[in-house]
C-alpha cells in the first residue's frame, strides 16, 4: 500500500491538517512482554467523528510496522504493510465512527524495543490528520507476568500510605515552588476550603514534584493548556475510586467531553488521602507536559484547576474550575494569579443583582405597601401604584431574560452545580407571572382571591429562588479568603427582611388605628421606603463593585 510509509490517504493534491487532531490513540498497557497482547483504542469526540483511518505499531523513531493485529467487532479490516501480514488496520466503509478497538501482539522473533501506535484519521475527503501517536510503551523482560496494566476507563493506580492532608502547605510558594490556589494565597493546612496545587522542580531539573488538594466528594484535578479553554489539555486527576480508595489518573482532554485516560507514565512516590472530605495527592513525575501543540518542562502553559463529583469511580462534569491569568513556566517558582471572570459573565451577575435585589424588591413593595399612598391618583385610567409596579417588574423580567441569554451563550454547557438550576427556575416562574396576570379575572369576580394569592406566593417564591441563585453565583466568583461578597449579600438580604417586617407592622397598625391622620401614615410609609432604597442601593453598589473586580 502506498499509504503504509507516510500514513497519508491517497487524496491527490491535498495536504493534512496542521492543527492538533481531536482524536486519541490509547492503550491498556504501560509496557509489554514478548508475544503479549495489547488492546488499542482509537477514539473521537461525539462532535467530531471520523470516516476513515489507518493504524500501525512502530518502534519509537522507526518507519516500519511491527507486530500484528487481530480485530474485535467493528468497522475495520486487517491490511499488510511492508510485506507483513495483518500489520495495519483500516476502515471498511465511509460510515461515521467515534471509537474502534483492536488487539495488537508483538512477534516472538523480533528484537523488542519501545513502540508507539501511529494513526491517521479522515473526517472528510479534504479534511484529514496524519500520524497521530499514542504514548510510547516500553518492552519489559519481566517473565513473571508483571506488565503494567492501564484500564481504558480512568486509571486505577493504588497509592502508598498517604501523608496527612496537613503535609501539603503553602510554605515556600514563590521561593522553591510554583503555587496556584482558590481562594488566592490560601494555605491548605489552615483552610479546609482551599483548592491548591503546586509544582516544584527537582535540583537536577529532571523531575517535578506535584501536589494538589481540595474539598470534594469526587475528585480534584489540574491540567496544562495552551489557552484558557477546555481542550488539548494534559491533566492529572486525583479522585475517589469505586472501592473508596483515592487514585491518580493521567488523562488528555479533547474538549468538553470526558478526558481520555492515557498511561500514567514515569510517575513515582505516589501518595494520596481523603480526610474530612478533603482529597489530597502528591507525586513526582518525569513526564514532559504535552498538549499536542507544545511539549516540555520549560514551555509556558495556562494552568487549569477543576473539581467535581464522580459516579462509581468515573469523573463527572466539574462543578468548579479556575484558570491562571497568564501562561506560566512550571519550572519557575512563583505564586500564580487567577484569571478574572469574563465581562459577559460579570454583566450576567450585575443584571441579576439589579433585577432581583433592587428592582424586583421595589416592585413587590410598591404593590404591597404603597397602594394607600397613591389612593385616588390615576394616570391613563390606571392607579399610579399599579403602573409603577408593572413598569418595574417588566424591567426586572427583561433583565432576567437578558442575563440568562448572556450566561448560556458564553458557557454553552450545563455547569456550576445548583446555580444554573436555580436560575432556570427563576426564569420559568418569571415568565409565568405576567402570563397569569394577563389572564386574571376582574376585581369584583368571586374567585379573584385565587389570582391574588397565586400572584403573591409566586412572586415570593421567585424572590427566594433569586436570592439563592445569587448566593450560589457569588460563591463561584468570590475568591477572597473571607468571602466578603457573600457577607455583603447576607447583609443586603437582612436589610430587606428588616424593612419587610417594619412595613408589615406599619400596615397592620394602619388598619387598626383609624383615628390617626392618614397623612401621618403616608409619611411613615414613604419614609420607610426611602430608607430601604438608600440602604438597598448602597448594598447593590458594593456588590456590583465586587463583581467588577472579581
Amino acid at each position: 500500500m502506498d499509504s503504509c510509509e507516510d500514513m497519508r490517504p491517497g487524496h491527490s493534491g491535498l495536504s493534512p491538517q496542521t492543527a492538533a487532531a481531536p482524536f486519541t490513540v490509547s492503550t491498556d498497557h504501560l509496557s509489554y512482554r514478548r508475544g503479549e497482547q495489547v488492546t488499542v483504542q482509537i477514539q473521537a469526540p461525539a462532535s467530531t467523528p471520523f470516516t476513515g483511518f489507518l493504524l500501525q505499531a512502530r518502534e519509537v523513531g522507526g518507519r516500519s510496522p511491527v507486530g500484528s493485529f487481530t480485530l474485535t467487532p467493528g468497522d475495520a479490516q486487517l491490511l499488510p504493510c511492508s510485506q507483513r501480514p495483518n500489520s495495519a488496520v483500516s476502515h471498511t466503509s465511509g460510515s461515521v465512527k467515534t471509537s474502534i478497538q483492536m488487539t495488537w501482539r508483538s512477534a516472538a522473533s523480533e528484537d523488542m524495543k519501545p513502540i508507539q501506535f501511529h494513526a491517521s484519521f479522515v473526517q472528510k475527503y479534504r479534511t484529514f490528520w496524519v500520524d497521530v501517536t499514542s504514548p510510547a510503551i516500553n518492552f519489559t523482560n519481566d517473565s513473571s507476568g508483571g506488565s503494567t496494566y492501564l484500564p481504558m476507563t480512568p486509571t486505577t493506580t493504588t497509592f502508598q500510605p498517604a501523608p496527612p492532608v496537613g503535609s501539603i502547605i503553602s510554605a515556600e510558594c514563590g521561593v522553591t515552588k510554583l503555587c496556584f490556589s482558590q481562594p488566592s494565597n490560601c494555605d491548605p493546612a489552615a483552610n479546609a476550603d482551599c483548592y491548591f496545587m503546586s509544582a516544584m522542580m527537582s535540583p537536577t531539573a529532571a523531575a517535578i514534584r506535584y501536589e494538589m488538594t481540595g474539598p470534594s466528594g469526587g475528585y480534584v484535578s489540574f491540567g496544562f493548556s495552551d489557552d484558557q479553554l477546555m481542550g488539548n489539555d494534559d491533566i492529572y486527576t486525583c479522585g475517589i475510586a469505586s472501592d473508596g480508595m483515592v487514585r491518580l489518573q493521567h488523562a488528555f482532554s479533547t474538549g468538553k467531553t470526558t478526558p481520555q485516560a492515557i498511561p500514567l507514565g514515569n510517575v513515582s512516590d505516589l501518595r494520596a488521602s481523603v480526610l474530612d472530605g478533603v482529597i489530597s495527592c502528591s507525586f513526582t513525575s518525569t513526564n514532559k507536559v504535552s498538549t499536542q501543540r507544545t511539549t516540555g518542562f520549560n514551555t509556558t502553559y495556562y494552568i487549569l484547576f477543576a473539581h467535581g463529583p464522580n459516579s462509581n469511580g468515573r469523573i463527572q462534569f466539574h462543578t468548579g474550575t479556575f484558570i491562571s491569568s497568564d501562561k506560566v513556566d512550571i519550572s519557575t517558582p512563583r505564586v500564580v494569579r487567577k484569571a478574572g471572570w469574563p465581562l459577559i459573565m460579570k454583566a450576567h451577575g450585575a443584571l441579576m443583582l439589579t433585577a432581583w435585589m433592587t428592582l424586583g424588591s421595589l416592585g413587590m413593595m410598591v404593590a404591597r405597601y404603597l397602594k394607600g399612598v397613591t389612593k385616588r391618583q390615576n394616570l391613563c385610567g390606571k392607579d399610579v401604584w399599579f403602573l409603577v409596579h408593572v413598569a418595574v417588574m417588566s424591567v426586572t423580567i427583561a433583565a432576567t431574560i437578558i442575563a440568562f441569554i448572556l450566561s448560556f451563550s458564553y458557557v454553552k454547557a450545563w455547569s456550576g452545580g445548583a446555580h444554573p438550576v436555580l436560575g432556570c427556575l427563576v426564569l420559568i416562574l418569571s415568565f409565568l407571572q405576567p402570563i397569569v396576570a394577563l389572564l386574571r379575572c376582574g376585581p369584583q369576580h368571586p374567585r379573584r382571591f385565587l389570582f391574588n394569592w397565586f400572584h403573591a406566593l409566586n412572586g415570593m417564591t421567585i424572590k427566594a429562588l433569586a436570592v439563592a441563585a445569587i448566593l450560589t453565583g457569588l460563591k463561584l466568583i468570590d475568591s477572597s479568603l473571607d468571602q466578603w461578597l457573600m457577607k455583603v449579600m447576607g447583609g443586603s438580604v437582612g436589610w430587606e427582611v428588616l424593612f419587610y417586617v417594619l412595613l408589615e407592622v406599619h400596615l397592620k397598625w394602619k388598619f387598626n388605628s383609624a383615628d390617626i391622620l392618614e397623612s401621618k401614615m403616608v409619611k411613615v410609609s414613604v419614609l420607610l421606603m426611602a430608607l430601604f432604597l438608600l440602604g438597598n442601593v448602597a448594598f447593590l453598589v458594593t456588590l456590583l463593585v465586587g463583581i467588577g473586580t472579581s
